[in-house]
């Protein structure tokens, strides 16, 4: 896959490749995910795609039923804490270590399959004559 993904534009893979490029962003990296406050909701970093992209909704649809229960559960439970305006206890507030891309793989292969499938729908039928 190039840099430009499903997502956008990423330098992460070039990032992760350098050692002394990831020790620079690292500490960064994990400040910012600590300041956005989405954990401390008890999200994780793909409960905040956009649902209403349709390569989001094809991956939603390929979570098991587990991950999607999951989900829906952390969701209900941010709300809760939002609507009382205050953030979770803090053994509640989901680890950096359990903060996984869930959803990334599945949103990657809808994008793959489209790809593909752009492919082969622009495949000319020449008649012989």
């Amino acid at each position: 896959m190039t840099i430009f993904g499903p997502l956008g534009l990423s330098f992460a893979p070039q990032i992760r490749k350098s050692p002394s490029l990831y020790r620079l962003f690292k500490p960064f990296a994990d400040w910012y995910a600590q300041v956005a406050g989405y954990r401390q909701m008890g999200l994780r970093y793909d409960d905040l795609l956009l649902e209403e992209r349709d390569d989001v909704q094809k991956a939603l649809g390929r979570l098991s039923e587990r991950e999607a229960y999951d989900r829906i559960y952390r969701f209900r439970v941010a709300s809760q804490a939002s609507v009382i305006h205050k953030n979770l206890p803090k053994e509640q507030w989901v680890k950096p270590e359990e903060d996984v891309r869930y959803l990334k793989p599945h949103v990657e292969e809808v994008w793959k399959e489209d790809l593909e499938r752009a492919k082969w729908n622009n495949v000319q039928v020449q008649r012989k004559r």
